[in-house]
């Protein structure tokens, strides 16, 4: 994957909620190439890691109001769990715990943390994607 097609990827995945810039589990794990679950696991093991301005857990209007704006008719079938949502210093520590080499490895010209962070100037959030519950 070339890096400015990530860098666009990044881009279309950071939302507004809560008034928080992030980016969610699902996408986070297809970035990072590692299953949803296993991602989730992850960060499970490793709370303490995780305060609630890093990570929040979607409730079910926010992940409802999400579907309804995006417009995709499948999530991956029905949901146990809603998604987590990750802040920029949640992705940074996400890339530290995961034991995947892509967490790591640099992309373009920086880790998953630095696009993120270089997104943040860019990005022009959707009024329609924000959502303060």
């Amino acid at each position: 994957m070339s890096a400015l097609i990530l860098h666009e990827r990044i881009e279309q995945a950071i939302l507004v909620i809560r008034g928080h810039r992030v980016m969610l589990s699902t996408v986070l794990a297809d970035l990072y190439a590692v299953e949803p679950r296993v991602l989730i696991q992850t960060v499970k093991r490793n709370r303490d890691r995780f305060p609630a301005d890093f990570m929040f857990q979607l409730t079910e209007q926010e992940f409802d109001h999400l579907k309804s704006q995006i417009v995709i008719s499948s999530w991956g079938g029905p949901r146990r769990a809603y998604p987590y949502a990750f802040t920029e210093q949640g992705v940074a520590m996400l890339s530290s715990v995961l034991r995947n080499e892509r967490a790591r490895a640099p992309i373009g010209n920086g880790t998953m943390p630095h696009w993120y962070r270089s997104t943040r100037t860019d990005i022009h959030c959707s009024d329609r994607l924000a959502y303060d519950g």
